[in-house]
């Protein structure tokens, strides 16, 4: 049968993404890009190291990332993405305006973070005070309330998981009851997020937007529609408020959250590798 009428294959626009050596949810990354535009990924190298802010820096110094950029070149993407939190806000505001710098010297295209595009999406949605959601240590989550506070956004409550691998394996469940124990109450905080480009969060998104009563973002999610939108393109994510502008709603209802119900509430225990966890309400 003769398919020449078909033609090629429809023009594509890239986005190249530069991820850390255990990043595991690049299917989670496709989900919120159009048809229209393809993502190329590439990784740094593999160290022998469990996440923690030690990692955060190898996987972020400016000749590990121009060498991953480099990789991108042959394939001319438009924009390149630095998918990793930590590894981003590492370094502070400061920081972070390197690293896009050093991306953008090594591939001549424009390039963004997730923790800029943190940064990029809190001031979109008009949000000055955050709660946060961390699969980190203590001393990881920290530094990411220290970057937070440094671009004058108030943290108002934080839950943290404790893992110092296999984040991704964290189910749901888990990641909507730190959620919960991060909000502490009505009218609290503007927004929420979730943070950690290895920690899933799609479908999770819009069922704690309508709990919560706020804007609730994640790493992957700030990190897809900030690259996009430099295209001059829009995220795919349906009843996510930074994402599609009609799902944005009013204050936060009473719930259940709060420092007093979180006294109350058990640790998880069926995730990944508790042993590794060490939970937290701040």
């Amino acid at each position: 049968m003769d398919i020449s009428f078909l033609g090629g294959p429809a023009p594509q626009r890239g986005v190249g993404v530069v991820a850390p050596f255990d990043f595991a949810l690049d299917r989670e990354l496709w989900r919120w890009v159009p048809d229209e535009v393809s993502l190329h990924m590439t990784r740094t190298p593999f160290v022998p190291v469990e996440v923690s802010l030690d990692l955060a820096r190898l996987v972020s110094e400016h000749e590990t990332l121009g060498e991953a950029v480099r990789t991108l070149n042959a394939i001319a993407p438009e924009v390149v993405a630095y998918a990793c939190t930590s590894g981003s806000f590492v370094g502070g505001v400061l920081g972070e305006r390197a690293m896009c710098e050093a991306m953008t010297w090594a591939g001549a295209v424009p390039s963004v973070t997730t923790s800029g595009a943190l940064l990029d999406a809190l001031a979109e949605l008009g949000v000055r005070r955050l709660a946060l959601v961390t699969p980190y240590t203590v001393s990881v989550t920290r530094a990411l309330e220290a970057y937070i506070a440094e671009a004058g956004v108030t943290v108002t409550g934080c839950a943290f998981m404790g893992l110092t691998r296999h984040i991704w394996k964290v189910p749901y469940r888990d990641v909507a009851e730190m959620a919960r124990r991060a909000v502490p109450g009505e009218g609290a905080a503007d927004a929420l997020f979730i943070s950690c480009t290895n920690l899933p969060t799609y479908d999770v998104i819009p069922q704690l937007e309508a709990e919560l009563r706020i804007p609730v973002i994640s790493a992957n999610q700030v990190t897809m529609w900030a690259a996009l939108r430099r295209l001059g393109t829009r995220a795919v994510g349906p009843y996510q408020a930074l994402t599609d502008p009609s799902a944005r709603i009013g204050p936060a209802v009473p719930g259940p959250a709060g420092p007093a119900a979180v006294a109350d509430m058990p640790g998880v225990t069926d995730g990944p590798d508790t042993e590794q966890q060490q939970e937290g309400w701040t």
